[in-house]
């Protein structure tokens, strides 16, 4: 799928993408290597799709959107809660019991929190700002995906400054444990 655009195009691509793998990771027979292999490559995108909304897409909520805060708060909770799926899905095989429920789970999360940023978040923003705003947006997201890490980590900062600060440092050390352990990014 090509990206660019708004920041409403740019998400919403990372959303359909997301969606694609999990209808990939389904088609997979149940305990097959692929499927973690799969999840792998879910987790990357889910990863740097979270780090560049936490970075970009939540401040800009709260500053223009009418009760941004409690908006922002929220997401932020569901990103914490996929997080910490994905973490403990990182050190599973796919032949592991729990591996299909957290896969199931996931999805299920994922699902509702995409469902709420395109329906609720989405719009109101789109209202509040103007069409060179949510343009400068999406392209600050694709920066920062670039750069983000591509391995859960739950106990890292979720907003600025915090975040901006030492997402690109991690997301370094991410590609280069990618690198060495072949996991693809």
């Amino acid at each position: 799928m090509g990206h660019g655009g708004n920041v409403i195009a740019e998400l919403t691509t990372d959303h359909r993408e997301v969606d694609e793998l999990f209808a990939k990771i389904e088609s997979q027979p149940v305990g097959d290597p692929q499927r973690r292999k799969l999840v792998d490559e879910l987790t990357v995108e889910l990863v740097r799709h979270s780090v560049a909304e936490e970075q970009y897409l939540y401040p800009a909520v709260r500053e223009h959107v009418e009760g941004g805060d409690a908006l922002a708060d929220k997401e932020l909770q569901d990103h914490a809660g996929v997080e910490e799926m994905l973490k403990d899905l990182e050190g599973r095989n796919a032949d592991d019991s729990q591996f299909d429920h957290l896969v199931t789970k996931l999805k299920l999360e994922v699902t509702e929190h995409v469902r709420d940023e395109e329906n609720r978040l989405f719009p109101l923003l789109a209202a509040a700002c103007t069409p060179d705003a949510l343009e400068d947006l999406g392209e600050k997201i694709r920066k920062a995906k670039k750069t983000a890490p591509t391995r859960p980590h739950p106990s890292a900062p979720d907003t600025p400054p915090g975040n901006k600060i030492l997402g690109p440092g991690t997301g370094l050390v991410d590609r280069a444990r990618d690198l060495l352990t072949g996991r693809k990014h």
